[in-house]
This record gives structure tokens, sequence and C-alpha cells, in this order.
């Protein structure tokens, strides 16, 4: 049933692709499409094809699963079913550190970016999880200490843009998360970083599982615990350094994604993180092609549509939460 059910969620995420490259602002016919694919001149629709909804659609494949496998693994290494990275500040803090080495440290190229993303990323997710709680990692100071990072950051990044207008031109596609921007040197330097990310999300699956047990259960099940909140630290800022690095801070998509999957899987994390790398991509390319095509010819943001769709979510979520204390 598993094994059926990634199987039918693969499918679907092709699906989504095809829809990824095949529709968007500008109108085209299907056979358009196709000669830019597998037989283009470089001119005219080829080029659009080719050369944005490709790259586009390759870049929304790597941060969907980045921000769907950081949920995941934040969730558990907190058994806190409200972590999500955009919630509890990291994406915030890659943003943070991306603007503060545009404006005060003149960093232009997308390299710089990423490592002074990764620097953010890694700050701000270790000093949240010590405000949240540490090792017991309790929900409600978590989720409070996330709030408050966030709201800081972000004040400090809109004061740093109204301040300096050459780094508001160049992060205005940050605040609200984008895909608009995706290049295929973009893809082949976050590539590498989501990719040692993701296998060693999925290879931190079984510790995972022990630790949601609680940290006695986990040393009885001879789980280093040590070892793996550190890994479970890096494989987040790998991801969500990576993913806010090439297209700003989406949220929603790592707080949503988790939760279907346990519906379909159960809490075995060896199942969830296939199964989220897999259908967050499906989540993200959707509400990009959905941000296309409904003010055509203009777009909206892919993090503006997530934030729609995953508003409602978190709050029944909350609600849920709340009603099972009763």
């Amino acid at each position: 049933m598993r094994i059926a059910g990634l199987l039918a969620s693969v499918v679907l995420l092709v699906l989504v692709c095809v829809a990824s490259i095949a529709f968007g602002a500008k109108s085209m016919p299907l056979s358009d499409v196709w000669h830019g694919l597998f037989d283009s001149d470089g001119v005219g629709n080829d080029v659009i094809v080719r050369e944005v909804r490709v790259p586009r659609t390759l870049l929304g494949l790597l941060a969907g699963a980045a921000l769907g496998l950081a949920g995941a693994v934040m969730q558990a290494l907190t058994r806190n079913p409200l972590a999500e990275p955009g919630l509890l500040g990291v994406n915030a803090g890659a943003s943070a550190a991306v603007v503060s080495a545009i404006s005060f440290l003149g960093v232009t190229s997308l390299t710089g970016y990423v490592w002074f993303a990764f620097l953010g990323a890694a700050v701000v997710s270790a000093l949240v999880y010590v405000l949240g709680g540490s090792r017991a990692a309790n929900p409600v100071r978590l989720a409070l200490a996330g709030t408050a990072a966030t709201a800081a950051l972000y004040g400090y990044i809109n004061a740093v843009q109204l301040l300096d207008s050459a780094a508001l031109d160049k992060l205005r596609f940050w605040t609200v998360g984008s895909l608009a921007s995706a290049d295929m040197e973009t893809i082949a330097k976050v590539a590498p970083f989501i990719g040692v990310g993701v296998v060693l999300a999925l290879l931190l699956g079984r510790p995972l599982n022990a630790l949601e047990m609680g940290d006695d259960t986990a040393r009885a099940l001879g789980a280093n615990l040590g070892r793996t909140r550190v890994l479970s630290m890096v494989c987040v800022t790998l991801l969500c350094g990576a993913a806010t690095a090439a297209c700003g801070p989406i949220v929603f998509v790592g707080l949503m994604i988790p939760h279907l999957v346990r519906a379909i899987t159960g809490p075995d994390m060896r199942w969830i993180m296939p199964y989220a790398a897999v259908l967050a991509p499906v989540l993200l390319l959707g509400a990009d092609v959905i941000g296309r095509l409904v003010t055509r010819p203009a777009e909206l943001q892919v993090g503006i549509v997530t934030a729609l769709i995953g508003g409602p979510v978190f709050i029944q979520l909350v609600r849920r939460k709340r009603m099972a204390k009763l």
C-alpha cells in the first residue's frame, strides 16, 4: 500500500511538472511547448520554454523537496506538530543574512548568497531550538521563540530595505518567495547542497523514529541523541539555506506536507521522508502554476499562494491540537 501510494505520488509529480512547463503567464499552444522542449530553434516561445519554464520547474522540484523534508525533520526533532522552517525563523534567518550581505558587504553573486543563507539559517535555528527548551523542545516555548525571532528578523529586513533602495530592488522577491528568477546557473549552485541535505534526511529516518518516542526510550533503543540532533540541524540548515538562497522564504510547505503524509504512511519517518520529498514539490509547483494562471498576464508569487493555502491549514491544526487537550 505504501509503495503503491509512493508510485502514485511520483506520477502526480510528473503531471504537475508537465503542467508547470505547459502553462504560464503567457498562453501558448501545446505544440509550441513540445517544439520548445525537443526541437528548439532558440527564438520566440522556444526561449520561454527552455530558459524560463524548464529552470523554474527544476527549481520548484529542488526547493519543494528541500522544504518538505526540512519540515518533516524539524517536526520529528522537536516533537512539535506545528514546527516548520518558516514558522520557526529558519527562513527568516537565512533571508536576514542575505540582506545584510548585499547591503553591507556588497555581495552580488549567488555563491555568496548561499553561504550567508546557510550561516543565517544555522544561527537562528540553533537559537530558537535553545530558547524553545533545548532537549525538552517544549512546543509552546518553541513556537513563541520562533514567532519572536521571525518578527524581529523581518522587521530588520524591512528596515534595511527601506534604507537601501538598491537592496530593495535586488531582494524584493525574497520578501514573498518566488521561482520567477530561476535559471540553470542558480540550480547548479544550490543542487549539491540540497542533494546532501536530502540524502542526510533519508538516512535520519530510523534515529528520528526513536527520538520521537522521547529521550529515555530513544536511549533504550540505542539512539545517539546528540549526534541525531546535530545531524538533524545540519540537515535543516542545508535544505532551508539553499532553498531560501535560491527562491526566498516560502512558508507553510514544510508544515502542511508532513501532516498530509502521516495520514497516508503513519508515523514511520522512513516512509514520511520519501513521501515528503515527492509531495512537497507537487504543492510548490502546483501553487506556482496557480499563481501564473489566476492573474494572467501578471503573476502571483508562489510564496503568496502557499501562504493563502497554508494559513487556514495552520489554524485548523492549532484548533485540532487545542481540542485534543480538552
